[in-house]
């Protein structure tokens, strides 16, 4: 069971790095540079807790991630660079 968490953890924390290199604050509204850098802080805090190996912490980080994302993308705080 630790081996899958750790593996689908690593899984969705590689997507997020990628995405996250694609995405930009939206320059029209300023909270979206302070929301993009949340994203940036779970996904630092997945690899912290990977680390440390607490698998549970370190998926919820980058679960957190991925919702902060998707939410910026959808009300307009975040671009597509």
């Amino acid at each position: 069971m630790q081996n899958e968490l750790k593996n689908e953890t690593l899984r969705w924390l590689k997507r997020i790095e990628e995405e996250s290199r694609k995405i930009r604050a939206n320059k029209a509204n300023k909270d979206g540079k302070e929301f993009f850098e949340n994203i940036k802080a779970y996904i630092d805090d997945t690899r912290y807790f990977l680390e440390k190996n607490d698998l549970i912490r370190a998926f919820e980080c980058v679960v957190w991630a991925w919702a902060w994302l998707e939410i910026g993308l959808r009300i307009g705080l975040l671009d597509y660079s």
